[in-house]
């Protein structure tokens, strides 16, 4: 397991190493990690000698990645892409039979009419951008390429994630906007919002590293919220611009650089993006969260959270959200006068 001394790579380590049914564990990170029973090989997953540190292995689950949008997007497509390819030559070179990688749901796009639910094996149509998403696609582009040389790839895609344990680096870019005082959504459509809390995501991993899972899986909690409850449960009110007026706005303050946020955070308001895990569920998975429950876990975590708020601020909704209180400010002084 790559990146296996922290975050989710150490929580699916423990939970490997209270089975009795594995032949063996070994933890590939920078430094050496302290859980018991794993051997443990030191190395950067864009190290050329990677390869030497694969040798005897069959399975390699690779989360030396990063969810985390505060991270610079250089360091951050480095360590997700660059880190991958890397990882997945090495795996080739060294003789491994099965590689298990996470993306995320996002990579099918949020498209009008999409069905709700998606099922897994539905074609990817995500437009490639400088954010998590971009990261994601050519993830998986890179997983299509491993399949073809002869490599097998599970690749489990989340719905927007909530970091419970693990802290907010793990959330996911739409839980962005309920830093901000309101929630934004266009004009006419009644956004909906799908969570998977880190709890099953590490479930469905650790299926997937003992090789219960084939090929791609979503993970997610069950159905989806309506935004009118994201807004009941979070206290706060919407603000509802025209669809134009929003995609234009956020590609507008990106490109001036007033926010690192991509504009394609927009395109769950547009549009759902829902799945259904069928084939997890096949496998005998279940979440243990529901929607209502991993949203109210995460309200409950990260209010006033100082670190998620800095990074929040970048975000394309809450910039939109900005942008739409000083035009509303606006109108109301021209009213005045």
């Amino acid at each position: 397991m790559t990146g296996a001394a922290g975050g989710l790579g150490q929580a699916l380590l423990e939970r490997l190493a209270r089975r009795d049914d594995l032949g063996g564990l070994i933890g590939v990170d920078a430094a050496a990690g302290r859980t018991e029973g794993v051997t443990w090989r030191t190395a950067d997953v864009r190290d050329p000698l990677l390869a030497d540190r694969l040798a005897g292995v069959t399975t390699v689950v690779h989360l030396a990645t990063t969810y985390d949008g505060g991270l610079d997007g250089t360091v951050r497509r480095a360590l997700n892409v660059r880190g991958t390819a890397a990882l997945l030559e090495a795996a080739r070179l060294a003789g491994v039979v099965r590689a298990v990688l996470v993306t995320s749901a996002e990579v099918y796009g949020a498209l009008p009419g999409t069905p709700v639910p998606l099922p897994d094996g539905a074609p990817l149509r995500a437009e490639p951008d400088d954010g998590l998403v971009g990261d994601h696609v050519e993830v998986e582009r890179l997983a299509a390429h491993a399949v073809r040389t002869g490599l097998e790839v599970t690749i489990l895609r989340p719905a927007t994630l909530v970091g419970g344990a693990l802290g907010p680096a793990y959330d996911g870019t739409m839980l962005r906007q309920l830093s901000s005082p309101r929630l934004l959504a266009v004009r006419g459509i009644e956004p909906l919002w799908q969570l998977c809390h880190t709890d099953d995501l590490l479930s469905a991993l650790e299926l997937a590293a003992v090789g219960e899972v084939d090929g791609p899986a979503t993970v997610a909690c069950e159905g989806w919220l309506p935004q009118t409850v994201v807004e009941e449960l979070s206290g706060k009110r919407r603000v509802a611009l025209p669809a134009g007026v929003a995609v234009s706005t956020a590609e507008r303050l990106y490109r001036l650089g007033v926010t690192t946020g991509s504009p394609r955070e927009l395109d769950h308001l547009q549009a759902p993006l829902v799945v259904s895990s069928e084939r997890l569920r096949a496998a005998g998975w279940a979440p243990m969260w529901t929607n209502e429950a991993a949203l109210r876990a995460h309200l409950a975590a990260r209010t006033g959270d100082s670190r998620t708020a800095a990074y929040t601020a970048a975000g394309a909704t809450v910039a939109l959200l900005g942008t739409a209180a000083l035009v509303r400010q606006t109108r109301r002084r021209r009213r005045g006068l």
